[in-house]
């Protein structure tokens, strides 16, 4: 039973790393659409050439499609 156990804990391990590190991509993906986004936003907003509210789902909207969803953002307020 010792080498069962042994597996196991070694297949736990490589799945444990595996999720941590599609994890990370994925956080640092959002992370800098969502820091172009902002960024994006503000310069637009400061500009006065679009008022774009920033809540929550517009935060959302930014994080996933970043540039393309300040576009998309865009047309929206301009409707």
């Amino acid at each position: 039973m010792g080498l069962e156990h042994l597996i196991l804990l070694i297949l736990i391990i490589a799945v444990g790393i595996l999720f941590f590190k599609l994890t990370y991509k994925i956080l640092r993906y959002l992370a800098v659409n969502t820091i172009i986004g902002l960024i994006l936003v503000g310069i637009l907003n400061f500009l006065g050439i679009v008022h774009i509210d920033l809540n929550l789902i517009n935060l959302l909207i930014i994080a996933i499609g970043g540039i393309i969803g300040v576009f998309i953002l865009i047309l929206l307020s301009i409707l």
